[in-house]
């Protein structure tokens, strides 16, 4: 089995930025803490600030055929790409498995991070779990997978 944990703009800042709401784990210590848990399936991780490079590998994991999911934190850009949220729905088109993360209850925040562009293109959404959310989303994976 292989997946892939995309992670977009601020998130390589988890546990340093805004720790109240974000949580003082790191995105490495989340990551490692996934590898260990299942060590018969490979992970790609990416993590950039940068929207068309985000765009181009998503684009790039769902022609591949390689990948058996999709786990994504777009970070600000689930609440303002359009551009993002049509790759998402590309790789759904191609039977990618696409589960969406937001570490915070976005439903609860301020109003502009409500509205969620990848939420309809994402085959789940796991909302306000923390750094748990990243497990969910490959426990959902591995067992539509199975």
């Amino acid at each position: 089995m292989k997946i892939a944990i995309i992670n977009g703009p601020n998130l390589n800042l988890l546990g340093k930025r805004n720790p109240q709401v974000y949580g003082t784990k790191t995105m490495e210590e989340t990551m490692v803490g996934i590898q260990r848990e299942w060590l018969g399936t490979q992970f790609v991780y990416i993590q950039s600030n940068h929207e068309g490079e985000l765009i181009d590998r998503i684009q790039a994991i769902a022609e591949s055929g390689d990948y058996n999911g999709l786990v994504i934190n777009a970070g600000g850009y689930a609440h303002t790409s359009v551009a993002l949220r049509d790759a998402v729905e590309y790789a759904a088109e191609q039977k990618l498995t696409v589960v969406n993360v937001h570490l915070s209850n976005i439903r609860v925040r301020e109003e502009f991070r409500q509205r969620d562009l990848l939420e309809d293109v994402c085959s789940h959404t796991i909302i306000g779990h923390g750094t748990n959310g990243y497990k969910e989303a490959v426990e959902y994976i591995t067992r539509l997978t199975r």
